[in-house]
């Protein structure tokens, strides 16, 4: 493998471990987010409501997966 693939193939996998990490969530949700808001660009009042309310699901998701509540079902 060169020396140029080498270095690729580790900025992918810096690029993968800084963006999802351990919390795909995150990412996936804001992807979402950016989805809708240029879907609803020239709605705002949708926008004003429905984006708040998409990050508040990815944020709850997230916290409930961190606390603790993953297939085990331990506290």
């Amino acid at each position: 493998m060169g020396p140029l693939r080498r270095a690729l193939s580790a900025s992918a996998h810096f690029a993968w471990d800084f963006l999802v990490g351990d919390t795909p969530e995150v990412i996936l949700t804001t992807g979402v987010l950016v989805a809708l808001a240029f879907a609803l660009h020239t709605h705002r009042i949708a926008a004003v409501i429905t984006l708040p309310l998409v990050g508040l699901c990815g944020l709850s998701i997230g916290v409930w997966r961190g606390s603790g509540h993953k297939r085990t079902g331990q506290p």
